[in-house]
Formats: structure tokens, C-alpha cells, sequence
């Protein structure tokens, strides 16, 4: 699988970003471009101790999804989203662009730290999880948009 913390995936995210614009259309599910943009930023939040959303630990979140969250398996579209990181409302996509791309790159600056925070519903994973599971999870909304 491939990391976020590495910088041909970083490059390749970054690049996939810039390819996205206001007018792009999902190939499925409900989110405009906008809404998706700002609900990427929900798992970086958390990475970087900026929000916890008021999650707790779940004993069914590790036993059954934590190792879905960075292995090779492409999610499945339509995958239902957690209630906190479902937009309601439209968003303005430059506005969310913009403040993706910076928390994107703050994660890829901490690239070489050696220990993260546990996440708080799935519990620790490793420095390499966690660019693993940011780069899926972007992937699967960045193919989503068709880029």
C-alpha cells in the first residue's frame, strides 16, 4: 500500500488535487466536490490532534476495520460515512481545496515522526499505517471525482 508519507505518493496526491475543480461530478455517492474536499480533512484532523470529534475507543472498530483502513483492498464505493465527517451543507470547493492541500502537507512534514498519537476509536497504529490510511482514503475519494 502505498503512504502519503512518501514522496512519490505525496507528489502524485498533490498533483491529483490539482487536477480537481469545482465542476467535477462523482462517478458515485452523494458528496459534490466541495463536500468531499472538506470531508477529507476530518482524518487529518484527528492524525494531527487537531479534533477527536468526540470519539471513543471501540473494541468492533479495531477487531473489524482497523486493518481495512491501510491494507492493499480497495474500499468498496458507497461505503457509509460517519456522521461527523458527513457534509449537510454545500461547501465552497476553493475554500475546501485549499485548506486540504495545507493539511496535507503538514502531515507529509511530520513524515519522519516516529510516534503518533493513538487515533481514538481504532487505537495506535504505526507511522507507516497512518500514511497508509491517508493515502487510501484519498485515493478512494480522488478516484470518486475521476482523478
Amino acid at each position: 500500500m502505498k503512504s502519503l508519507f512518501s514522496p512519490q505518493a505525496h507528489s502524485e496526491i498533490m498533483s491529483r488535487l490539482e487536477q480537481l475543480d469545482q465542476n467535477k461530478q462523482a462517478s458515485w455517492g452523494k458528496m459534490k466536490v466541495g463536500q468531499m474536499a472538506w470531508h477529507c480533512q476530518g482524518p487529518f484532523h484527528i492524525m494531527l490532534e487537531k479534533n477527536d470529534y468526540g470519539m471513543k475507543p471501540s473494541w468492533f472498530a479495531k477487531v473489524f476495520f482497523k486493518k481495512s483502513l491501510y491494507n492493499d483492498k480497495p474500499w468498496r464505493k458507497n461505503l457509509p460515512t460517519a456522521k461527523f465527517l458527513k457534509p449537510i451543507e454545500d461547501k465552497d470547493f476553493n475554500t475546501e481545496k485549499s485548506k486540504l492541500e495545507a493539511l496535507i502537507n503538514e502531515a507529509y512534514s511530520h513524515r519522519d515522526k516516529a510516534e503518533w498519537k493513538s487515533h481514538p476509536a481504532f487505537g495506535y497504529f504505526t507511522a507507516d499505517q497512518w500514511g497508509q490510511m491517508q493515502y487510501k482514503h484519498l485515493d478512494h475519494h480522488f478516484s470518486q471525482f475521476g482523478v
